[in-house]
């Protein structure tokens, strides 16, 4: 797998389902101490988004801003139940089960990758906020 650019177009987040996918994936972004990103099909046909700073090693920090905005999209989307309660909202690792698309898993995924990496814009435009 080549390293993911920043941003990362949605085309590109890897399909990490099942355990040797996921393994492989992860192992990846660990070896490139790049952050892990990744959907995963779920039975019922629906989709798992899936974030991980911890393979980027000790230099990479998330600041607080960012963990909010973070924070605030996935609250939203539970709110609009376009994902389901039981969303993990990091501040290292995030997942979100209950995706009704492959694309919208895909869009959600990038966007939350560009967001680990300080660009907050891609997650804004994914999920604008509340009105």
């Amino acid at each position: 797998m080549q390293l993911l650019p920043i941003p990362c177009p949605a085309h590109l987040i890897p399909d990490a389902t099942g355990t040797d996918a996921f393994h492989d994936v992860y192992r990846t972004a660990m070896a490139q101490q790049a952050v892990f990103v990744a959907i995963e099909s779920e039975r019922r046909q629906r989709w798992t988004v899936k974030a991980d700073t911890l393979t980027v090693g000790s230099g990479h920090a998330v600041d607080d801003a960012v963990n909010d905005a973070v924070r605030a999209a996935i609250t939203c989307l539970v709110e609009n139940r376009e994902i389901d309660l039981d969303a993990y909202a990091g501040p290292i690792y995030f997942m979100m089960h209950g995706v009704r698309s492959e694309d919208r898993a895909r869009e959600l995924a990038a966007a939350l990758h560009a967001a680990l990496y300080g660009d907050l814009g891609p997650l804004t435009r994914a999920v604008p906020p509340l009105s």
